[in-house]
């Protein structure tokens, strides 16, 4: 026989008490019911005390009970099903108590405050003789059993020793003794040893020992992973600086990249707009020239004809021979030499990589400090350098090309 079989009863025993408990308990203060207990017409228990609670604040202008005047009734609902309940002018004083719930708490309360030694002493009983309670220990199964399992039961050829007996023993012999020693007739059957007490207050401490060292390596693996996430916080924050700095520089080179073009095209044109002022004067000039000679071709007078019209020839020779040919050169309009190859340096940014030797206290501060930062600037520069090869070309091509002023 187990020895756990007889703990079954008062494991099942403390099961229903606490199933009991939860039926006990007030659905308003979430308590055991405090007496009186009142029973709604849904069924339903409540504290008296509660039900009040619950009536008052759904009527408040309902009287109290002490007032002289005569309250009319009033009604509140059930905090469990939510039913309707229509009260008296009594209020929650006209409601039914429940005697029966009531006796029920008071014998619930006297079976929680007794011991739970006297219980598991009391309902420590054979599972196949419910009647009779475990007394002796079967040497040779080593097992509690009870007296008519020894008589009649699986343990009738079995050598057996009172169970106070064999606790007692157990408790004060000393660890690797035979809890027999001293005794004849049990020595003869030889049972396996018992553990002793001394021997299991061992093995708890040894428990307790490797419980603390694994609470330590708990704790450690916890400082561990609470360092791994500062670390990472950090090289983020790292990392982002540097991205950081690399945008500034990039957005710094596109300023000077756009105000190179910016300063070719203004170039530009003032001249052409110089020219087109230019000719514009010069049309105007022709055509005031123009409407001059037919005006003289129409004098009536011949005196005034003659007087005017070798004047008026000389004007129109010379505004013909006046030289218009200053213009821009074919493709003077075009500004495909600012074009920018940038395939080169993208590649090279896709190549970023962390580096393999870890970095100085130094280096780690921010970008534009320690040797990190150099390096990472003379890489920037080297990208930097063949644009501005290139763009170099471009700037005094415009220079040298022959334009005429104006």
């Amino acid at each position: 026989m187990n020895f756990a079989v007889g703990l079954k009863p008062l494991l099942a025993e403390a099961r229903s008490m606490e199933s009991l408990e939860k039926q006990l308990i007030c659905p308003i203060c979430l308590e055991m019911f405090s007496k009186p207990v009142v029973i709604l017409p849904c069924q339903h228990n409540l504290c008296r005390k509660c039900a009040n609670d619950v009536f008052q604040a759904s009527n408040p202008l309902w009287q109290s009970r002490g007032s002289s005047a005569v309250p009319s009734g009033g009604r509140f609902r059930c905090p469990s099903c939510r039913h309707e309940v229509v009260l008296d002018r009594h209020g929650v004083y006209g409601l039914q108590r429940n005697l029966l719930v009531e006796n029920i708490i008071d014998i619930y309360k006297q079976e929680s405050a007794r011991p739970l030694h006297n219980k598991a002493e009391q309902h420590l009983m054979c599972e196949e003789h419910e009647d009779e309670r475990i007394n002796i220990y079967c040497l040779r199964c080593e097992v509690p059993t009870c007296s008519l399992c020894k008589v009649f039961g699986a343990h009738k050829d079995c050598e057996v020793a009172p169970l106070p007996a064999v606790y007692q023993r157990q408790k004060v012999r000393g660890p690797g003794s035979p809890w027999w020693a001293g005794g004849t007739r049990a020595a003869a059957l030889t049972p396996a040893p018992l553990p002793s007490q001394s021997e299991l207050s061992d093995g708890i401490a040894m428990l307790v020992a490797g419980n603390d060292r694994i609470q330590a390596i708990i704790t450690q693996m916890e400082e561990i992973c609470h360092t791994i996430e500062e670390n990472s916080r950090r090289q983020k924050q790292h990392v982002g600086l540097r991205f950081d700095a690399l945008y500034g520089i990039l957005e710094e080179r596109k300023k000077e990249l756009l105000q190179s073009i910016a300063a070719e095209q203004e170039t530009k044109l003032q001249r052409v707009r110089g020219l087109i002022r230019q000719y514009g004067d010069h049309l105007e000039a022709s055509s005031k020239l123009v409407e001059s000679a037919i005006q003289a071709m129409e004098e009536p007078q011949m005196a005034v004809y003659l007087q005017h019209s070798k004047e008026l020839l000389k004007k129109i020779t010379d505004m013909s021979k006046a030289s218009m040919s200053s213009r821009p050169e074919p493709g003077y309009e075009n500004m495909d030499h600012f074009s920018i190859n940038v395939d080169y340096v993208a590649e090279m940014l896709r190549t970023i990589e962390f580096q393999t030797e870890p970095l100085g206290e130094d280096e780690g501060d921010g970008p534009g400090e320690g040797s990190e930062a150099a390096t990472e600037e003379d890489r920037l520069d080297s990208l930097e350098a063949p644009e501005a090869a290139e763009d170099v070309g471009p700037r005094q091509k415009p220079a040298s090309s022959p334009h005429g002023q104006h």
